[in-house]
């Protein structure tokens, strides 16, 4: 799990309960009509956008920012000169009773033993990515539009409090509570926008582009075990992946 996402969730929605709670009673800030309109509405309008099928979906994808797990780059380098030392050595085909830690790598190393050409080993890794990311983008693409119409609906809400408390202007005693209920719906929506859609689809973002990284490095891993590429070679264009402070300081 990852566990800054978690606790930022947990903090940020703390840090906003917390202030309600200590400014006075907390279920002055429930309005079920208001959650009705915020929520519903927010879902409706993002349903819209997107196929049933991916809007579905995309929450199994928004658990990646809850649980996606991204391979360390420096191990997965040092996994690639290993199995370069041993195809060198070797030949290819001895590479097949290796044990392999990355599932990407693991295919890629099997279309390299079942003796593929490299151009179309690359091409089926790099579609893949490709596919891959373009998933990916669904679900990210859903939570930023939830996070756009979050506050549009609670506007829409707001709008919808004012016109009926300004129908009943004839009692200002209820004024300002009709005042307060129309408010919440913006409330709503913004917390809903700026504490969870947004940040899920950032944090999806950074995922996926940490993925892309690890599996383009894989395929420059397989293309240099196919040209019997040296190790020590390979492990300095590898390294060109990491940052230049976590470089071997030969590299750096």
């Amino acid at each position: 799990m990852d566990i800054a996402t978690l606790v930022g969730l947990l903090g940020g929605f703390g840090i906003i309960i917390a202030a309600i709670a200590t400014g006075g009673d907390v279920m002055l800030f429930v309005n079920v009509p208001s959650i009705l309109i915020v929520v519903g509405g927010t879902f409706s309008v993002t349903l819209m956008q997107v196929s049933l099928g991916d809007f579905l979906g995309s929450f199994a994808i928004g658990m990646k920012a809850f649980f996606y797990k991204t391979d360390d780059p420096k191990k997965l380098i040092e996994e690639a000169v290993q199995l370069a030392d041993v195809a060198r050595k070797n030949g290819l085909l001895a590479l097949e009773g290796q044990e392999i830690s990355n599932d990407f790598l693991k295919q890629g190393i099997g279309l390299c033993v079942d003796g593929h050409d490299p151009s179309l080993v690359s091409k089926l890794l790099s579609k893949d990515i490709e596919l891959t990311i373009q998933r990916h983008e669904v679900g990210q693409t859903m939570f930023t539009n939830m996070a756009i119409m979050a506050p549009a609906m609670g506007m829409i809400g707001t709008l919808i409090g004012l016109v009926q408390m300004l129908a009943n202007m004839s009692d200002p005693a209820s004024i300002g509570p009709a005042m307060a209920v129309a408010l919440l719906t913006t409330l709503y929506g913004a917390v809903i926008a700026n504490a969870f859609a947004q940040p899920i689809a950032d944090k999806l973002a950074r995922a996926s582009a940490m993925e892309k990284t690890n599996k383009s490095l894989i395929i420059e891993t397989i293309s240099g075990i196919q040209e019997g590429m040296n190790p020590r070679v390979l492990e300095q264009l590898l390294s060109t992946y990491l940052p230049s402070s976590k470089r071997p300081s030969g590299d750096k």
